[in-house]
C-alpha cells in the first residue's frame, strides 16, 4: 500500500525550485522510514513505497526525478522496476540499494541504466553526495533541454547563433562534454567565437555558479605570464611587493580559460601539465603545495596537431587537454548561418542604439555574400555595429559599409620562388615579406595566414630588421 507524500517543511508539490523529488522504495519499513526520514532532512520532497507494483502508482501520483529502490523485493523487484522506468520515463534516475550478496545483480542494473548503486547499510554520507550529483546533472540536462528547444525555434544555441551542420556538430560536443569536469581543447581561426564555446560549456556544467576566467596566453609578457596563471608570494621578483593570486586560485572549483594555449612557453607549458596531472601548484616563490579543483578549456588559432608537430605545444600537454576536441567552422564554410547571425547582431544594435534597422538591400547583401570573412564573426559583428548606426533607413545600404567589403578582387597572388642556397631564415623572410605583401599590410591577417600568432609575427620582424627590413614590415 502506498505511503502518505511528505514534504520538508516551506516546499509545495508543485514548487518548481524545489531541490529534488526523491521516491524511496524499500519493503523493509524501518529502513524506508529511516531513508525517507534522512533525505527529507536535507531539503528533498520524498514519497515511498514498499516494492516496485507500489513505486509505479507513485510515480504517475508524486512524479518523482530520483528513485531510491532495493533490489530484492517481493511482487516486482528493483530490476523489472528499473527496466519498466526505462521504457516508460527514461528521465528519472534511478539508485540501486544492495545486499553485500546482490551486488553483481546491481552491476547488472548499471548495465541496464541504474545512475549508481549503494550498499546496505547505506553510507549517509555517500548518499548525500550522490543525490546533490544527480540534481546537478538534472538542472544541465533541464537547461540543454532549453538550448535545444531554442536551437529549433530560433536558430541559436545559448548566445552561440547558426543552424547549419557544423555548427550543430559543435553543439552536440558541448552537450557531451559539459557535464563533465573533463578538459577541452578548441580550435579555430581568430574570430569565430572559441571564448564564447568555452563559457557556454561553464553555463551548462556543474561549475556554472563559480569563477570563469578567462586569460590570453598571447597577450602577456612571458616574463609575466607564470605570475598570472600560478601567483606569486611577496618578494618572488623585482615588483612583487605583494603577495597575488593567480588564475588557478580565482578559478578554483570554476573554469579556466587558456586561450592561445601553443603561445605560453616550454617551461610554463611543463608547470600546467604537473597541475592538470597533480591538482596542485606552488605561487612564484612559495614552499606549500596548494589543491585546487580547476576545469580547464584551452583554445588555440592554430591546428594543434601542426602546433604539437612544430614544437609549440608539447604533445603530452596536448594529449591531457584534448580529452574532448571542438574545431570550430570559419564564416566562409558556413554562409548559410548569415541570415540568422545578421538578424541577431541587427537586434542587439537596434536595441543598444535605439535603431529600427530591418535588414540589408540586395547590393549589400551580394557585398556580404562575396566577402571572404577574414575576421569571422567578430568581423561580421563589428560591420553590422558600424552600419546600424550610420543607417538612416530601413536597410543597410552599401554606402553604410566599411571600404573592404567593397574593395574588388585582388590580383592572383605572387609566386614565393625559392632557390638552393637560401638558408632557412631567408626563406622564411621571403615568406612573410610575400604575406605582408598579399594582406597590404594588415599584420593581423598576415599572423592568421601564417598560422602564427600576432605576437610571434612581431618578434620575427623585430629580428628580422637586424639583417635588412622585410618590405611592408612596420
Amino acid at each position: 500500500m502506498a505511503e502518505e507524500l511528505r514534504e520538508p517543511a516551506g516546499t509545495r508539490d508543485d514548487d518548481e525550485n524545489a531541490a529534488g523529488r526523491v521516491l524511496i522504495v524499500e519493503d523493509d519499513p524501518i529502513t524506508r522510514n529511516g531513508l525517507r526520514e534522512l533525505v527529507e532532512s536535507w531539503g528533498f520532497m520524498t514519497a515511498s513505497a514498499v516494492d516496485g507494483e507500489d513505486a509505479l502508482g507513485q510515480v504517475t501520483r508524486f512524479r518523482p526525478t530520483i528513485v531510491v529502490s532495493d533490489l530484492v523485493m517481493p511482487r516486482m523487484d528493483g530490476q523489472r522496476l528499473l527496466k519498466t522506468l526505462r521504457e516508460d520515463d527514461p528521465e528519472i534516475d534511478v539508485v540501486i540499494l544492495t545486499a553485500q550478496g546482490t551486488v553483481e545483480s546491481a552491476v547488472e542494473a548499471i548495465k541496464d541504466g541504474a545512475y549508481d548503486y549503494l550498499t546496505k547499510p547505506v553510507d549517509p554520507q555517500r548518499l548525500r553526495i550522490l543525490l546533490d550529483k544527480l540534481v546537478e546533472r538534472q538542472d544541465t540536462l533541464r537547461e540543454v533541454k532549453v538550448l535545444r528547444r531554442q536551437l529549433s525555434e530560433r536558430g541559436s544555441f545559448g548566445r552561440l547563433i547558426g543552424s547549419s551542420l557544423q555548427m550543430r556538430r559543435v553543439y552536440r560536443t558541448i552537450e557531451q562534454a559539459a557535464p563533465t569536469s573533463a578538459s577541452v581543447l578548441i580550435s579555430g581561426e581568430s574570430g569565430t567565437g572559441k571564448e564564447l564555446v568555452a563559457q557556454t560549456i561553464h553555463q551548462l556544467s556543474p561549475r556554472t555558479a563559480m569563477p570563469f576566467v578567462p586569460i590570453n596566453c598571447a597577450a602577456i609578457p612571458e616574463t609575466l605570464l607564470e605570475s598570472e596563471i600560478f601567483g606569486h608570494e611577496k618578494g618572488a621578483f623585482t615588483g612583487a611587493t605583494d603577495r597575488r593570486q593567480g588564475c588557478f586560485e580565482l578559478a578554483d572549483r570554476g573554469t579556466l580559460f587558456l586561450d592561445e594555449i601553443a603561445e605560453m612557453t616550454p617551461v610554463t607549458q611543463v608547470k600546467l601539465l604537473r597541475v592538470l596531472q597533480e591538482r596542485s601548484f606552488r605561487r612564484l616563490g612559495g614552499q606549500r603545495e596548494q589543491k585546487v579543483d580547476v576545469r580547464i578549456v584551452a583554445a588555440t588559432n592554430s591546428d594543434p596537431r601542426q602546433a604539437v608537430e612544430s614544437g609549440k605545444l608539447r604533445e603530452d600537454l596536448y594529449y591531457r587537454l584534448n580529452v574532448f576536441a571542438i574545431a570550430l567552422p570559419t564564416l566562409r564554410e558556413r554562409m548559410e548561418d548569415m541570415p540568422l547571425l545578421v538578424q541577431s547582431f541587427l537586434a542587439e544594435f537596434n536595441q543598444r542604439n535605439a535603431k529600427a534597422v530591418a535588414g540589408l538591400s540586395h547590393e549589400a547583401l551580394r557585398m556580404f555574400e562575396a566577402h571572404r570573412w577574414p575576421g569571422n564573426v567578430r568581423e561580421l559583428r563589428n560591420v553590422i555595429e558600424r552600419a546600424t548606426i550610420l543607417a538612416d533607413g530601413t536597410f543597410i545600404e552599401p554606402r553604410h559599409l566599411p571600404p573592404a567589403l567593397s574593395e574588388p578582387a585582388r590580383p592572383p597572388v605572387r609566386a614565393l620562388e625559392l632557390t638552393p642556397g637560401l638558408t632557412v631564415d631567408e626563406a622564411e623572410q621571403k615568406l612573410i615579406e610575400l604575406t605582408l605583401e598579399h594582406t597590404r599590410d594588415n599584420k593581423t591577417r598576415a599572423a592568421e595566414i601564417l598560422g602564427i600568432s600576432l605576437k610571434t609575427l612581431h618578434n620575427k620582424l623585430n629580428r628580422l630588421r637586424g639583417r635588412g627590413r622585410p618590405s611592408g614590415a612596420a
